[in-house]
Order: C-alpha cells, then structure tokens, then sequence
C-alpha cells in the first residue's frame, strides 16, 4: 500500500499497543514503524533494475525479519521508555504488530511480498486491494487526527475507542473487499462457462481506487483474456473479453539473460512480449492498463503499467522501465465512474496494445457474445 495509509495504520497499531503509557507519541512510533518495511527503497538508486524486482516488497517484509527486528530492537526501546514502564515484550509485540500489519496489508494487493523469504521464492499476493484506495485509509486518518487533541488521562477510555473504530472500519472494508472479489470471480466464471472456453488460471483484482469494479486476467496459454465487471452487474451481462497474444517467442532467444529471468519471476509468468529493433519489450499483465481514448475514433489504446525494455547488448542496466504518462488520468477516472455505473460504452471501444517500443499500436481481437470457443 501507499505510505500514507501504511504511516496511518502503523499510527493506529501504535495507539492501541502504547497509547496508554506514550499518549501521542504511540502515534509518531506507531507511524514509523508502520513505514519502516518500505525503507528498502533507500538501497534502490544502488541496484539494478532487476535486483529492484526482487528486493521491493523482498527481504524487509518477510516474517524472519519481522521476528528478528522485534527480537533486537525490544531492549533498546524497553530502555529508552524506561520512564513510562514500558517493558521488553510490550516493546517487542509493539514492533511486531506495526511490522506485520504493514506486511499483511501489503499481501492484499497484487505486487507480491516475499513473506516466507529466504525460505521459499513464492510471492504473497491476494489481489482484493489496490494499492491506493481512500475507504480504507480515510477512517483511520480521521479517527488519528481526532486523537492527537485527545491528550489528558481522563480521555484515555475515548482515545482507545475513537481508535477501535478507526481500525475496525479499515478492517471491515478490507473484509468486505474479500466478498467483493468473491461477487466478481462468480461472474467472470459464469461468463466463461457460457463461452465454452478451457482455461489454465486466472485473476481478479480491483481497479483503481475502488472495490466495486474488478478487472479479470484468464490464462489461456498462448493468450490471455482480460475482461472488466462491476459488482452490482447480474452474472447474464456479458463480459467483453480482449484477448492478449502472449507473444512467447519474442522473448525465447534471451531466456538465459538474469533480466528476462526475473521478469519472468516477478511477473509469476503474467507476461507478455513483442520483439524490436534493440531486443524485447515485456509487460506484466496482472496491473492493468492506462487507457486513453480519441486516438482513433471508437478505438481504446491500452499501455500495460509495468512493462520494460530487455536490451542485450545494452551497456550499463539491460532492463529499462518505461514510464507510464498519467496525462489522462482525469478522463479514465471519469469513464471509469460511468462504467460502474453501468454505462459500458464509456469504458469499451475496439482495443489497441499501445506503448510497445518501436512499435505502432497493436489491434487486439475481442469476444463479447458467448459463443463457443475451443
């Protein structure tokens, strides 16, 4: 999640482990060790590109050193509250808490965090969250601002409520994400069935900023589908698939460069690839696109979020990010609104693969009638 609502809930979790013995300092200890898992980014300007992938979200996040940072890290605090009779469990549950519930929030988007590291390679991800959504942070950060002029001993009781209901409405919304998600994968299923289609996997996750409208992933093998349904649609609207070529041989002759192998990992094979001039652009499917319209009339151009360049001979990084432009930002928030709302023509047109390096946008073939495929 963003660093403010990782700030705010590591404040809350502060509040509710020390806010009786600290008062308003359990908010500011409460926010930075809420923060500090994401510290990593500090060593980021040092590593390469694909180092990065694997250190983001890698070894500060894990539950080895989540328990050794709370093992280490309780005697100096338990010494330094000494005065306000704060002991070394106290202490060292304190930073448990605000570690793990960083990493828990963390697992409930799609990026994936290493949490058994350095046992197993396999990243956490329950895609129910976006990374950013303000109905899960807005409760707490009112419920801690109303604290900070809660500061006597007689508000203690009050402090401890306010606090409760802040975490507590934050907690519910993440729960009712996880019966949201449920909603949308029956429709996506249903959907599928009446096309007829055999399928390897597929995803859901939500789209920006919301948890009503979910975005599906369905892994056909050389191909992927990617479809969009609001929850308050009947499982008898059809979902308009687009389907992705997977495009796996563009990648096949640079296999054995770490690069293309880490991408591959981070992506958990959620890719896909187009060959240029200079090597090969990849995507990452699993985030979604940017989307912008008015190109071309009736045409909708899509450019993957996390996509790179994988240039072999390359000096220096042989993996380059390419940066998304957000310059339409405002429009696909506003399409997006009437899409929920039930307006599917300002959400589809005919789609294009846009932002592949060298390469002009690419037509993308849809399916919106369920007609049997094989």
């Amino acid at each position: 999640m963003d660093s403010l609502t990782q700030a705010a809930l590591g404040a809350a979790v502060g509040e509710a482990v020390l806010g009786k013995r600290l008062g308003n300092r359990a908010l500011a200890w409460g926010a930075l060790f809420g923060t500090l898992p994401d510290l990593d980014v500090l060593l980021s300007p040092l590593l390469s590109q694909s180092w990065n992938l694997w250190w983001h979200r890698g070894p500060s996040h894990s539950l080895l050193v989540m328990v050794a940072a709370s093992w280490f890290l309780a005697p100096w605090l338990a010494k330094l509250w000494k005065k306000d009779r704060i002991s070394r469990q106290r202490a060292g549950w304190f930073v448990f808490a605000a570690w793990s519930t960083h990493v828990l929030i963390d697992c409930f988007t799609v990026y994936g965090t290493s949490v058994f590291w350095p046992f197993s390679g396999i990243r956490v991800g329950f895609n129910h969250l976006f990374i950013i959504d303000p109905a899960f942070t807005l409760p707490m950060l009112v419920a801690l601002i109303w604290l900070a002029f809660l500061r006597t001993k007689k508000q203690l009781p009050k402090r401890r409520r306010i606090n409760a209901w802040g975490l507590g409405l934050a907690s519910a919304y993440a729960l009712l994400s996880v019966a949201m998600k449920f909603v949308a994968s029956a429709g996506f299923e249903a959907d599928l069935k009446k096309h007829g289609v055999s399928w390897q996997r597929r995803m859901e996750a939500p789209t920006p900023f919301n948890i009503v409208l979910w975005r599906c992933v369905v892994d056909r093998g050389d191909e992927f589908w990617v479809g969009y349904r609001s929850v308050f649609e009947s499982d008898s609207n059809p979902v308009r698939w687009t389907v992705y070529p997977k495009g796996a041989q563009a990648l096949a002759p640079y296999a054995e460069l770490r690069e293309a192998r880490m991408v591959k990992w981070f992506s958990d094979g959620w890719w896909i690839a187009r060959p240029h001039a200079k090597g090969v652009w990849v995507g990452d499917i699993r985030f979604g696109e940017s989307r912008s319209w008015g190109d071309k009339k009736g045409v909708v151009d899509g450019r993957l979020v996390f996509a790179w360049d994988i240039l072999p001979d390359a000096s220096g990084d042989r993996l380059r990010p390419i940066r998304m432009s957000r310059a339409n930002a405002g429009e696909t928030l506003r399409r997006m609104a009437a899409r929920i709302a039930g307006n599917h023509q300002a959400w589809e047109a005919n789609p294009r693969l846009a932002g592949i390096t060298g390469s002009l946008p690419e037509f993308l073939s849809s399916i919106d009638s369920p007609a049997a495929t094989p």
